[in-house]
């Protein structure tokens, strides 16, 4: 019972850290049908963020200028206004372009920011510590459950409330979802859009944000394509959840996480290693029964 109480904290832990990622990816798609393959750079910008330009493998952060309670929403609002920046100055000249145009300028703005980060920070690995407690573990009877699981959980649970909330209760979410259904009836309909993108750039700059913040604090290691396999894996839990749909996101985040521990605990050690592998082809099994995946939107049904 400990070892099936240890995988699940395991799993629940990286789904929603994939859960989270897949969100910043599936709210851009929702309203422009735009792929953002730049999401994962404002994730890499967000842990750069931390510390100081330097050629050295081991950089100095910026924890000892900063009080940590201070440091989080600095970083936060450093990718909020990244990804802010880059609708406005890539993305909104281009919005009545082909998606393939769009797709082709996520790219760019990622090659920019990858070589940016070159730039700036080099491309030498490093390494930071953003919360020594956060490695330390909390015994639960024999089940020992790292601190920064806990809170990977807890940050996730809370913002996906939270955005559920915002979603449905207010204003600009309803605005968004309806954006989310139908760009065009929206607009007619006296959504402005400028706002609305916008907004949905800045909540996917939060998102990203937050990850950034989690997931150095569970490797503690800085590269400018850190964040790529991240991503990568989360727009898989983008298509298995359903493309257009937040909740299918969110799902696909947790269905990932889950199968991938799954997987890495009941593989035999040399099959382990193929781990990912059985991942992909689980990913062909559901599009091909299910092309729309696991949760389909209200707009796609009726496109149906």
């Amino acid at each position: 019972m400990t070892i099936v109480l240890q995988i699940a904290i395991d799993a629940i832990s990286l789904g929603s850290l994939y859960a989270l990622t897949a969100l910043g990816i599936g709210l851009i798609f929702g309203i422009l049908r735009l792929i953002n393959f730049a999401h994962g750079d404002f994730i890499t910008i967000g842990a750069f963020a931390l510390i100081v330009p330097s050629a050295a493998v081991v950089a100095s952060p910026f924890i000892g200028a900063w009080p940590f309670w201070a440091l989080i929403p600095a970083i936060i609002l450093i990718v909020i206004v990244l990804a802010l920046a880059a609708e406005r100055i890539a993305f909104r000249p281009l919005r009545g372009a082909n998606p393939a145009t769009l797709l082709i300028a996520s790219f760019a703005v990622s090659y920019v920011l990858q070589h940016v980060i070159l730039l700036i920070y080099t491309g030498r690995p490093k390494s930071v510590d953003i919360g020594g407690g956060l490695t330390e573990h909390i015994a639960l009877g024999e089940l020992r459950v790292p601190v920064i699981q806990i809170v990977t959980i807890a940050v996730s649970v809370a913002l996906l409330v939270g955005l559920a909330v915002f979603m449905r209760r207010t204003t600009f979410g309803v605005q968004m979802r309806a954006a989310a259904e139908d760009f065009h009836m929206a607009r007619l309909l006296g959504v402005r859009a400028n706002t609305v993108i916008a907004l949905a750039f800045g909540i996917s700059g939060l998102l990203a944000g937050v990850v950034s913040l989690i997931y150095i604090s569970q490797t503690g290691m800085l590269s400018f394509r850190m964040s790529l396999q991240l991503v990568m894996v989360a727009f898989i839990a983008t298509v298995i959840g359903g493309m257009g749909s937040l909740v299918g996101a969110a799902v696909g985040g947790f269905v990932v996480g889950i199968a991938s521990v799954a997987l890495q605990a009941v593989l035999p050690e040399d099959a382990a290693l193929m781990r990912d592998a059985f991942i992909f082809g689980f990913v062909i099994l559901v599009l091909m029964i299910r092309p729309q995946g696991l949760i389909i939107t209200r707009a796609a049904r009726q496109r149906v």
